[in-house]
């Protein structure tokens, strides 16, 4: 197939585009885990827990991307109402909802047992490890509800469901998790250590770029060059994870710091120290951005490559 080859737009300043997603994406949520009536209605100690972990905080960097994917490789530019905008919206929203079941149970005391996540009190610590559990359970299966409710677009929807299925799990981040917990203590393996990033952090963000490619229709040499931006930015993104486990504040990241080095994790900077996790980071971060300049791909690749480039500052 062709490249997109889309009519470039003057470029949204990024803050501008970040603010209007968040926003846009705070309010469909919301929509997902208002209450409901009837036999249908869930116990409401259940929908508290679910409205506590998904809309008290979060940078929603992942639903901005699939945002942002789906609007690289449009044919003409987004509109409020269209049907691309709506289906990235709901694509978006249920992806934040996955990351956020897989952070209550990431958080539980069988795996990285933390008292702190977004400045509050984690879910388990708040209601009850039972509630956490069933919690995150429930947020997966929303997502995809969410993500199937679109019979006007069944095949790209199921190629949708598809991409996060193995994203979130054995092809992805429940292998990373296992690699992971193996790895506590373990002497460091660059290839093993790379691999467990790849599945744990990276899958999940290269599947939000491939989702928004898939919803907006993307020609094949558009998705490979989604999925090649995604591959070095999730990577590049667990790397920077991990230089903020020793650098950053409790304040700045939401959560404990130093959690890695007390459970004895590989890490990057276990393996390589800071200042060489810091330029392999960037390496990963310059190689996302020429995957989204690819001309064969034919991306705007405005706001992809800014999101990538803050990924080096960020600081939670």
């Amino acid at each position: 197939m062709s490249p997109v080859n889309p009519v470039e737009p003057a470029p949204e300043p990024l803050e501008t585009f970040v603010a209007r997603a968040r926003a846009d994406v705070e309010e469909q949520l919301r929509l997902l885990l208002e209450p409901r009536r009837g036999a249908a209605a869930p116990p409401p100690r259940m929908l508290e827990a679910l409205r506590y972990a998904v809309l008290g905080g979060g940078k929603r960097f992942r639903p901005i991307l699939v945002i942002a994917s789906g609007d690289a490789c449009r044919q003409a530019p987004a509109g409020a109402g269209d049907e691309v905008t709506r289906r990235l919206l709901t694509a978006a929203a249920a992806i934040e909802m996955i990351h956020t079941f897989s952070l209550i149970h990431d958080d539980l005391p069988p795996l990285d047992d933390d008292d702190l996540r977004r400045g509050r009190a984690t879910l388990h610590v708040r209601f009850d490890e039972a509630t956490a559990v069933l919690a995150g359970d429930a947020l997966l299966n929303l997502a995809y509800e969410a993500l199937s409710r679109d019979v006007d677009a069944a095949a790209a929807r199921l190629r949708a469901i598809g991409t996060v299925s193995r994203a979130v799990g054995l092809e992805g981040m429940i292998s990373g998790q296992v690699l992971d917990l193996e790895g506590e203590g373990a002497p460091v393996d660059p290839e093993r250590l790379r691999r467990t990033h790849a599945l744990k952090t990276g899958a999940l963000i290269t599947a939000c770029c491939e989702v928004g490619g898939i919803l907006a229709g993307a020609p094949d040499r558009a998705q490979e060059g989604l999925r090649e931006y995604g591959t070095h930015l999730g990577l590049a993104f667990q790397i920077v994870d991990d230089i903020l486990d020793v650098e950053g504040s409790p304040e700045d990241l939401g959560k404990s710091p130093g959690k890695d080095a007390r459970a004895m994790k590989a890490t990057y900077p276990a393996l390589f120290g800071v200042e060489e996790s810091r330029r392999r980071a960037a390496v990963s971060v310059e190689r996302a951005c020429a995957a989204a300049r690819d001309p064969l791909a034919g991306l705007r690749s405005v706001h992809l490559t800014a999101l990538a480039r803050g990924v080096l500052t960020r600081r939670g």
